[in-house]
Parts: structure tokens; sequence; C-alpha cells
């Protein structure tokens, strides 16, 4: 309440944090850009990159639950603030990095723990407890929206960066650019929240989660969502190469990707807050075989990657505001960020593993072929694995309602 009395209105704390996940997400979704440069310029093999970026999904995914747990203790604010300035940091030492030691520590211990501190499980929890309950599911889909847009600027930004200035001097640009942080992070700032906001303590918080079937049920699908969505990222330009196509190809497919999933991060929003959110996450992972297998089934052209990165932009993060809105249904909002970030550890362990095996399996193979099979088996797992998932509020939440 403290924060819709002053200037910091619900729609100032929604754009702001929009904002925030525009440029944290936008310049994570650049980096699959830097594999081949970097590597080629290194003498590196695939694997070494991959290794940094799956590093940096995974230590991010480590760091969530306990960023979102200060997050929904002490206000987001904080947490953006400090998460923003290891970003930085990352992104500085990155532009400096010339063995797969210092990548590790720049682009995956840094840049991960800073990516924690200024994606959606934090931004989410501030935003939903400034918006009415029947406008979260609505909300956050906006905000990721919005956030999207810096995945569709920031690609071909950093393309024409890269082929003008060189890696190293296109990574300091984006060092400077996620400064911009900084200032967003006051926005985000809870003055009136304290630990007295707290009535469970943590032990209580993780044994109600912890034995709700649904939670788990949301976690491991949403381990298929990371797997997909890094390998992706982090792939596709070199495997369009691969095809015979253009370097910038696969900037312009990651810049699709972007731009269409400001409409599907929204209308999974919208639609969350009309339809149960567990069938529209299983037909998303149903979409996403359909496109897939229809994308490496066929000859890859550069109208088929166009039309992959139009497809996959749709179904990229629209799992996002409704797998955390299903959290927030399932628990409440006063521990979000903590259990989305908990959720979103699944998440990350998939990332970790779509971008390292992406790398690992072609140094062995010289080919994609076979983690474009799994990504499509993962698929049919995580659809079923949503499906039995209800949105019933937990004992504690039902007997507060009557």
């Amino acid at each position: 309440m403290m924060i819709a009395q002053t200037w910091r209105t619900p729609g100032v704390v929604l754009f702001s944090g929009a904002l925030a996940l525009s440029l944290s997400l936008g310049i994570r979704h650049a980096f699959g850009l830097f594999l081949q440069p970097m590597s080629v310029d290194l003498g590196w093999g695939r694997e070494a990159f991959a290794l940094a970026i799956a590093t940096q999904n995974l230590v991010w995914g480590l760091a969530q639950p306990f960023a979102g747990r200060l997050a929904d203790r002490y206000g987001a604010g904080w947490i953006v603030l400090g998460g923003a300035l290891l970003y930085v940091a990352g992104l500085y030492l990155m532009s400096l990095a010339t063995t797969e030691w210092s990548l590790l520590i720049s682009a995956g211990l840094l840049i991960g723990v800073g990516l924690s501190g200024t994606t959606f499980p934090v931004v989410f929890g501030v935003i939903s407890r400034v918006v009415a309950p029947e406008k979260r599911s609505w909300a956050m889909g906006v905000s990721m929206s919005i956030g999207s847009l810096g995945q569709f600027l920031l690609l071909p930004g950093s393309n024409v960066m890269i082929a003008e200035l060189g890696w190293s001097h296109a990574l300091l640009t984006l060092a400077g650019l996620s400064v911009l942080m900084l200032p967003l992070s006051a926005v985000l700032m809870e003055p009136g929240r304290s630990v007295k906001h707290f009535a469970m303590p943590l032990r209580a918080v993780l044994a109600e989660a912890g034995t709700h079937r649904g939670f788990w049920l949301l976690s491991f699908g949403f381990f298929v969502c990371g797997f997909q969505v890094v390998f992706i990222s982090t792939h596709l330009p070199a495997f369009l190469v691969d095809q015979g196509l253009a370097l910038g190809s696969g900037a312009t497919v990651l810049a699709l990707v972007g731009l269409f999933n400001v409409a599907g991060s929204f209308l999974a929003g919208f639609w969350g807050g009309h339809f149960p959110k567990p069938l529209l996450l299983s037909g998303i992972y149903a979409a996403r075989l359909i496109v897939i297998a229809l994308f490496i089934g066929f000859p890859i052209t550069v109208w088929s990657a166009y039309a992959f990165g139009v497809a996959m932009g749709l179904l990229w993060l629209s799992t996002v505001p409704l797998t955390n809105g299903v959290v927030a249904t399932l628990f409440g909002v006063e521990n979000l960020s903590m259990l989305g970030g908990i959720v979103f550890l699944f998440h990350q362990m998939g990332a970790f593993l779509g971008g390292w095996l992406g790398g690992y399996l072609y140094d062995l193979a010289g080919n994609y072929d076979r983690v474009w099979m799994i990504a499509i088996a993962l698929s049919v797992i995580a659809g079923l694995l949503n499906l039995p998932i209800r949105e019933r509020p937990a004992p504690r939440l039902a007997q507060a309602g009557a």
C-alpha cells in the first residue's frame, strides 16, 4: 500500500519493472551472437562458450531463490540494484576475456548472479504486490511483453556492433547500456516492506510448496522450457551458418523471436486471466513440438528460418507469466519471488543442459541433430506434466478466504 500512496503508482512500478526486464533479458538474448566470433578469434571449440553460457544459466537458477527471498523480505529495488551492478561488471570483464576461465567467471558467474536480481522472479514479485489480484496475470504478461522489446531491439543492434566494432567493444557498449538498470531500481524499492510482513517462517513456506504436487509438476515442466529456450538462443545463429545461411540471419531470426514474443507474452497473460493456465502451458509445449519438427523436417532456407523465429517468438516466454501466475494462485504473493525462484531454478537446470549439451554434442558429432530430437521429446513430457495441475489455492489460503 505504501507504494500506491506515493509517486510509485502501480503503473509506474509496472513500467519500470518492464524496462528493467527489457534491458536485462535483451542483453542476455544477444549472447548467442558472440559464440562464433569469440570462438574463432580466441581459438576455442564451441563447447567452451557453450559451457560459460550454461554455467551462467545454472548460477542464475541457483541464486534465484535466494535473490527472491531477499526481495520478498526487504523489497525488490535493493536486489535489482545489486544485480545490475554485477551485470555491468560481468559484461565489462567478458569484453576482456582471453581465456576460458575468464569467460567462465565473467559470463558465467558474475552475469549469472546479476541476472538473478534483474529478471522476472524478482520483478514479478513487486508487480504482483501492487496490482489487484484479478489483474496479476495481465500485468505479468504486459511486463514480459515490454521486456521482450529489448530482445527485439538489441539483437540487430548487437549484430551491427559486432560487425563494426568487434565483439569486445560490442560487449563494452552493452555494459554501458546495462547501467540504465541502476536508476530503475529506485522505482522498484518497497519502502514499507520489512521482515514484519512475514507471518510464515521459511521452513513453513518451503514445506507448504514442497508437499504440493502441482508445484513439482510445474517445476519439472519449466525445466523443458529452459532447455529449449537456451539451446535455441545460444546455438541457432551457428546452426544457421552451418546450413549455409549468412551470419546475420541468426541475429534476424532471434530478433523476430523477441518481436513476436511481445505478442505471445501479452496474449498469454491476458488468456491466463480467462482460461486455466496449466492447460495453456500444455498447449504451448505441444505447439513448440510442432514448430521444431516442421523446422528441422524440411530444408533450411532464409524464409523457413524467419518463419521459425516468428512461430517460436509467439511461444518463447509466454510460459513465464502463466507459470508465475499459477504459483501466485497456489501460494499467494507474499513469497512469490522466492517460490517463483525455486520453480525458475528448474528452468535454469534445463537451460544449463540445453546450452552445454548443444555444444558438447556438436563437437562430438559435428551437427545438432540429436539435440533437436531431445527438444522435441521434452515437449511431449512438459505437455503431459502440466495437464494434471489444478489452480486451487493451498489449504492455508483457502481457509483464510473462507
